[in-house]
């Protein structure tokens, strides 16, 4: 299986990482965050939260802190759009993207997959690739009861240090979460495994993405 690496010509790395709520980035790519941070160490993170109010709000600044300790530059943004309506804000939402599109140049953006059945993640995905549109774009897939988990076609193998700690930290910060059936460790471990089995990864654990666009050259 062929590798892509990221960063080149001895530039520092620039990430983008958007998630509607908080824990989506974490639990979507946060053992490939957790890789990057260690490989790259003067890697430039911009981190977006889209719905983080009250205590989520809290919990969405400490898991960004936990997971981007030791990177170079970090930069937060937590917002407070409505959470479940997002697609009544998505003028407001496409705005703030255009917005921030004039501040950040990044050299992948980690975003919700296009197919996932939440509305919010839905949008978030759409408007992604709207305002994005020569970038490096890497789905990420966030496990739910709506069952849409699907066959990716993107692997980051992790370290046993980088899946261990990925669910350390989630289990951590969002407290809020421990009273829903899904969010457990074995939720986290399981579909990292699986991952580690398609992608044939040497330590058997992977996060996976759908890369729609890949330029060759």
């Amino acid at each position: 299986m062929k590798e892509l690496k990221l960063g080149s010509g001895g530039q520092a790395l620039k990430v983008l990482c958007l998630g509607a709520h908080s824990d989506d980035i974490e639990i979507g790519c946060g053992g490939t965050v957790l890789e990057l941070v260690a490989s790259h160490r003067r890697a430039s993170f911009d981190w977006v939260v889209f719905s983080a109010a009250g205590q989520r709000k809290k919990e969405a600044g400490a898991g960004a802190e936990a997971f981007l300790m030791g990177a170079g530059r970090k930069n937060v943004v937590l917002r407070d759009f409505r959470d479940g309506f997002f697609p009544d804000e998505g003028g407001a939402i496409k705005g703030f993207l255009e917005e921030l599109k004039l501040k950040v140049r990044p050299d992948v953006i980690f975003t919700h997959a296009r197919a996932d059945l939440h509305q919010d993640h839905r949008l978030v995905s759409e408007l992604t690739w709207n305002t994005f549109r020569d970038h490096l774009i890497l789905e990420y897939e966030v496990p739910k009861y709506d069952g849409d988990l699907g066959a990716p076609n993107a692997y980051v193998p992790l370290s046993p240090e980088s899946r261990d700690a990925k669910v350390r930290l989630i289990l951590k910060c969002f407290g809020s979460q421990a009273g829903n059936r899904w969010f457990s460790k074995e939720t986290f471990l399981a579909i990292m495994r699986l991952r580690g089995i398609e992608s044939n990864a040497v330590s058997g654990s992977a996060e996976a993405f759908y890369a729609r666009k890949l330029v060759v050259g």
